[in-house]
């Protein structure tokens, strides 16, 4: 008889204790917040908006964005490059690893994946960088306009 104890808890129950927990958190700070809306009301403080506007993670630039697609770009290349030659060589020297290269026949088509997630990660860096040069020269204007005054 198979075990679904540990496959049920891991792949059900897990994921919908982290949302009802995410869920949770996000009601009871809605509700703080309301609470101390109605009691500055009930002051009759003058209550900002701004402060419970929810804070957004600040925006990128677009230049921030093409270098995090170049960066994943070399990561995702290199590793695809490494898997590749790893699972070439194995193919041709059995031998090599030994018994410790347990998912030797999954290096070739994983290395190939990952290389073509690379180069088309390469490809959107250089392809948006000539597309966008005019946006990135006016954000960079107005960065150095800001930092002025």
């Amino acid at each position: 008889m198979v075990n679904f104890g540990i496959p049920f808890f891991v792949c059900v129950f897990l994921p919908v204790v982290v949302v009802w927990l995410i869920a949770r958190t996000k009601q009871h700070e809605t509700n703080r917040k309301a609470e101390i809306m109605l009691k500055a009301i009930e002051a009759g403080v003058p209550v900002d908006m701004k402060q419970f506007e929810s804070h957004k993670k600040a925006s990128r630039s677009i230049k921030q964005e093409l270098l995090e697609k170049l960066n994943g770009a070399c990561v995702t290349g290199l590793m695809g490059v490494a898997f590749l030659t790893l699972g070439i060589i194995r193919q041709y020297h059995p031998d090599f690893g030994g018994a410790g290269m347990m998912f030797s026949r999954w290096l070739l088509p994983a290395g190939a994946i990952l290389l073509a997630v690379g180069v088309s990660l390469f490809v959107s860096y250089f392809a948006g960088k000539k597309l966008l040069a005019r946006e990135i020269e006016a954000e960079e204007k107005t960065l150095d306009q800001s930092r002025e005054q």
